[in-house]
């Protein structure tokens, strides 16, 4: 049955990434992205500090406890001393500025009168200052809205930031980033908590989306794009989902969360019922090491094989709970299990719930629950690991464990590749900003303005708009070409070459994302080798059902001339006689066969005429001469 998001109170507000095609933000280095590691490396330790109203922002407070160390690749010809917080920054990037301003006048935003760059706090190691710079270029008015097909969005504020490092990898006491990222220019816009389904929240990010496409100023791929979803039901608390970047994923995340939501305000109900308060969570922790010594539980054996410990600690009427399906395929267990990886870089939790399994008995479970001791309606949470280790994990999942009494507790979480999410800290309070003062305010005057609406790019609707009419494309199509940066080499190619429009677009967005899937290296192949391509097609050196060949042979031969390839690929078109003589001679081979099963004659005539003729005639030419060859010799039998 389909949930009732209104009835659910569900409010979801987005905040679109946007990664600018310029140079970094406070300093003159490229922002380019390297795939090795970096030769020379930093470590650094960051510190909590009060704000200057003497509070601690929540999610610093996290990183205190955690106490990482960090590791920093540099490399010279992307990174300056500003990356590497040796040096104040540069003046902020003006072409950055531009942009920010011609994408708010695009979205109705109005620009503030001048910029104050801004320091948020940010310990998690992911910027080397321990802060993230950040500038308000525009709020939203009325005008500012998203139309979507369930109602209007409206936009909040438009910001100019530096992306955050790299991260290569983390564990509770260390995290390694890369510095090529750190300092790229980002836009984030951010929109009021108007969003009432999931699907909307995926229709307003592809149009925010569209928008900055539109200003051809965008770095396209995997990972410059991402969203932060804020989430949130009646009765339930604000996550912040950070770090969407695939579209598709929205509305099953949102989806997911408030089913999450739901199942803990039900647990929550739950312990209320079985009168479990906060006082008999106990922060207890058991050694039970003993009772595995002889185990055969692998996991539990191969740790204390290698000289750790088993741990053990009890929940007071948490018995059933555990397993408790609070997101798909992820229980209310995998949900305290992911708070024992963060705080205590185990692999996992065993719990009572789920066992005997796993090689624990029946025998080894009575053991431990006579040891700690338990009642009927208790569960037991089993960690295995070095002590320091095993003992933060247990102490963090009991203090999880203790939030649920309150149903869901405000975090931020990682979205993860089947559309849930996990945890990866407290959510961020309101005291982590304060402003830059190595970076003199910015005055926004109207000459400024004025240069910015001079350069206003027509908006994507428009732009669909003429591709559907000039080229007689399909509205999706065109959306399609447009979404992909896809539409001015389009353009290019239909006016050079004057094939059809549709078999440009068909190649552009299918047959080179196919040949892609299959491991050709199609970045190989560009604007020019596409139009020699489609010159070919129309002067009937080659059939356009060769094409998808053509691309991949090239891509393997780039030294090779089209014409040398087409010859080589034996694809020189052969006349209409010479495909009838094919044509019949298979006929005459398979006589016997289609004889028999006459009313599937002309399509295994087909299957084998292909095979032959591919790439050399024009599929629907071929299928009339075997149609007319197969009346021919059946018909007249």
């Amino acid at each position: 049955m389909p949930l009732d998001y209104a009835k659910l109170g569900l409010k979801v507000g987005l905040e679109w990434h946007q990664r600018l095609k310029t140079h970094k933000l406070f300093c003159n280095c490229p922002s380019k992205l390297k795939r090795e590691e970096g030769k020379v490396k930093l470590e650094r330790k960051l510190y909590l500090s009060e704000s200057e109203l003497g509070e601690i922002d929540p999610a610093a407070e996290f990183e205190k406890i955690r106490n990482r160390t960090f590791i920093y690749h540099v490399f010279r010809d992307v990174n300056c001393e500003v990356e590497a917080d040796e040096s104040p920054p540069l003046d902020l990037n003006k072409e950055a500025l531009e942009i920010a301003l011609t994408i708010s006048l695009m979205l109705n935003m109005q620009p503030v009168d001048e910029i104050h760059v801004m320091r948020k706090i940010v310990i998690d190691g992911s910027n080397t200052s321990g802060f993230q710079r950040t500038a308000l270029v525009a709020l939203g008015t009325n005008k500012s809205i998203v139309q979507t097909t369930s109602g209007s969005v409206k936009l909040e504020t438009l910001t100019l930031e530096e992306e955050s490092a790299f991260i290569v990898k983390t564990t509770p006491s260390l995290a390694e980033y890369k510095l090529d990222r750190l300092g790229m220019p980002l836009i984030e816009v951010a929109t009021a908590s108007d969003i009432k389904t999931p699907e909307q929240a995926r229709e307003v990010a592809e149009k925010i989306g569209m928008i900055f496409r539109s200003t051809r100023k965008v770095q396209r791929g995997l990972g410059t794009i991402r969203q932060d979803i804020n989430v949130s039901i009646k009765g339930g608390a604000r996550q912040e989902i950070k770090g969407v970047q695939k579209l598709e994923l929205i509305p099953l995340i949102l989806k997911n969360e408030v089913k999450r939501q739901l199942t803990l305000i039900k647990i929550k109900n739950e312990l209320k019922k079985r009168m479990v308060r906060e006082k008999d969570i106990k922060n207890n922790v058991y050694d039970v090491t003993e009772v595995f010594r002889e185990t055969h539980s692998r996991v539990l054996k191969k740790q204390v094989e290698k000289g750790g410990v088993i741990l053990a600690a009890m929940l007071p009427g948490f018995k059933g709970l555990l397993k408790q399906e609070i997101q798909t395929n992820k229980t209310f267990g995998y949900e305290l299990a992911t708070y024992a990886k963060v705080f205590g870089d185990v692999k996992g939790i065993f719990h009572t719930d789920e066992l005997p399994g796993y090689g624990v008995t029946e025998e080894e479970l009575k053991k431990i629950k006579k040891i700690l001791p338990c009642k009927e309606k208790d569960a037991v949470v089993i960690v295995a690991g070095k002590r320091e280790k095993a003992e933060k994990a247990l102490k963090a999942v009991i203090k999880r464990v203790k939030m649920a009494l309150n149903g869901v507790p405000s975090e931020s979480r990682r979205p993860l590749e089947d559309g849930t999410t996990e945890f990866m800290r407290p959510l961020p309070g309101p005291s982590r900003m304060y402003p830059e003062t190595d970076i003199p305010p910015i005055q926004i005057n109207e000459g400024l303005i004025k240069k910015a609406k001079r350069k206003l790019p027509p908006q994507p609707e428009e732009i669909i708009g003429q591709l559907v009419k000039k080229h007689n494309l399909t509205y999706e199509t065109a959306k399609e070409l447009f979404i992909e940066d896809k539409d001015k080499v389009f353009e290019e190619i239909v006016e050079e070459t004057k094939v059809d429009p549709k078999l440009v677009a068909s190649t552009l967005l299918n047959t080179l994302k196919s040949l892609k899937r299959n491991g050709v290296d199609v970045k190989k192949i560009g604007k020019k080798e596409l139009i020699d391509i489609f010159k070919a097609i129309r002067e009937g050196m080659a059939a356009k059902e060769a094409i998808p060949n053509i691309i991949a042979f090239l891509a393997q031969h780039s030294d090779l001339t089209l014409n040398k390839a087409l010859e080589k690929l034996d694809l020189v078109p052969i006349s209409m006689e010479e495909a009838r003589e094919i044509i019949d001679s298979i006929i005459k081979d398979n006589i016997h066969v289609l004889k028999r099963k006459r009313e599937k004659a002309v399509k295994i005539v087909m299957g084998e005429a292909m095979k032959k003729l591919r790439g050399k005639m024009d599929g629907k030419e071929v299928y009339e001469l075997v149609r007319e060859a197969v009346e021919s010799k059946l018909i007249g039998d």
